[in-house]
C-alpha cells in the first residue's frame, strides 16, 4: 500500500527564481513535487501552499498556519508531512512546530541551499529524503519533527544550520542526525520522536526581546526593550551563561519587573549552569530569578519563550515551568 504524504509549501530557496531585483520565492508546492518524478515511488502526494516567502522574513502567524494543516493532514490521514521552507530560519520554525504538535505522524522539513535555477540544485535530492523520512518505517507512530538536508534527518530540537552556503549546511551540534539515508536504505543512530515539551499554544503575539553580551556591553539595550514593554527577554550569554556586571543589573531589575529573563550561551554546544558569582555571573543571575535556558541557543529560546507566554497567559510561574 502506497504511503500519503501531504507537502506544504512556504517559499525558500528551494522554491526560488532569480528576478531583476534579486532572487525571491516563484515556484508552487507542485512545481516543486513534479520536479521529482521519483517521489511517486515512496508516497502519494498532496500539495498544500501555505505561504510563499523566504524564510527570513516568515512570522509566528505564517507557522502557526502551517501546525494547522499539518494537523489537519493527520486527521486526514496522512502518513507524514512535509514543509517546504527557506534554510535561514528552518530550525526556528522546526522547533515551533515541535513545541506545539503533538502528532504521531512525522513533520519533515526541507529546503535548499542552491535556486532551482542555479548549477546543481539540491533541492529535488533534498524533497526526495524529506519524503522518504515522513515515509520511513522507522519514524512511523513516533511522531516528531525533522530537518532532512543533505541526506540527513535531525531532531528539530538540537539542528542549527551551521554554514551560509554548504550544501550540508545542517549540523546537530550536541547530538547526532537520527538518521541518515543511504542509497538503499538508512542507517539509524537515534531514536526517533519530538524531544520537547509540548505547549498548550498554536500562536503566540508575545514580544519576546533578544540580548547580546560581550566585551563592554553594557545594559541599553535591555533597558531600551523594557521601555518599549516587551513581554519576555532573551540574553545570549557567554560561556555558561554570564554577562557584563551592568548587563547583569538590569537583568536584575527587569525580573524585578515582572518580566522573564531566559539567559542561554553564545557557545555553539554544551548547556548553560549557574558558576560564577560578580553582578553579572550565572549564579548571580540565577539568584535573580533568570530562567536557565539549557542548551539552547538564543533563537530558539526566543521561540520557545514566546509561546511559554501564550500557553501561560502571562504566568510567570507557568513560563518558568516551561523552562524546568
Amino acid at each position: 500500500m502506497t504511503s500519503h504524504v501531504v507537502v506544504l509549501s512556504t517559499g525558500g530557496t528551494i522554491a526560488s527564481t532569480a528576478g531583476e531585483d534579486g532572487a525571491a520565492p516563484s515556484r508552487s508546492g507542485a512545481e516543486l513535487v513534479d520536479a521529482v518524478p521519483e517521489i511517486a515511488a515512496y508516497a502519494d502526494i498532496d500539495v498544500r501552499d501555505v505561504v510563499q516567502t523566504p524564510s527570513f522574513d516568515i512570522d509566528p502567524s505564517d507557522i502557526a498556519a502551517v501546525a494547522r494543516g499539518a494537523r489537519d493532514a493527520a486527521a486526514e490521514g496522512a502518513d507524514g508531512v512535509v514543509v517546504t521552507h527557506g534554510t535561514d530560519t528552518m530550525e526556528e520554525s522546526a522547533y515551533y512546530l515541535d513545541l506545539v504538535l503533538d502528532l504521531r505522524i512525522p513533520v519533515v522539513l526541507t529546503g535548499a541551499q542552491r535556486r532551482p535555477d542555479e548549477v546543481s540544485p539540491d533541492g529535488p535530492s533534498n524533497l526526495l529524503t524529506a519524503v522518504r523520512a515522513a515515509t520511513s518505517d522507522h519514524l512511523a507512530g513516533a511522531g516528531g519533527v525533522y530537518v532532512a538536508f543533505d541526506d540527513a534527518l535531525h531532531a528539530a530540537r538540537d539542528v542549527t544550520k551551521g554554514h551560509t552556503s554548504a550544501l550540508s549546511t545542517f549540523v546537530s551540534p550536541d547530538a547526532c542526525p537520527v538518521v541518515r539515508f543511504m542509497r538503499r536504505g538508512e542507517r539509524v543512530f537515534r531514536e526517533p520522536g519530538s524531544r520537547s515539551v509540548t505547549l498548550d499554544a498554536t500562536e503566540t503575539t508575545a514580544d519576546v526581546a533578544m540580548v547580546k553580551t560581550g566585551v563592554g556591553v553594557g545594559d541599553r539595550q535591555l533597558r531600551a526593550a523594557l521601555d518599549a514593554g516587551v513581554d519576555g527577554i532573551v540574553v545570549e550569554g557567554t560561556g555558561l551563561g554570564n554577562t557584563t556586571g551592568e548587563l547583569g543589573d538590569a537583568i536584575s531589575d527587569a525580573i524585578d519587573a515582572g518580566v522573564p529573563v531566559v539567559v542561554t550561551s553564545r557557545c555553539h554546544a554544551g548547556a548553560v549552569a549557574p558558576v560564577y558569582g560578580t553582578a553579572g555571573g550565572g549564579e548571580t543571575l540565577h539568584r535573580h530569578g533568570a530562567i536557565d535556558g539549557d542548551d539552547l541557543p538564543a533563537h530558539k529560546a526566543r521561540v520557545k519563550l514566546m509561546l511559554a507566554l501564550a500557553a501561560a497567559d502571562g504566568t510567570l510561574d507557568a513560563v518558568r515551568d516551561a523552562f524546568a
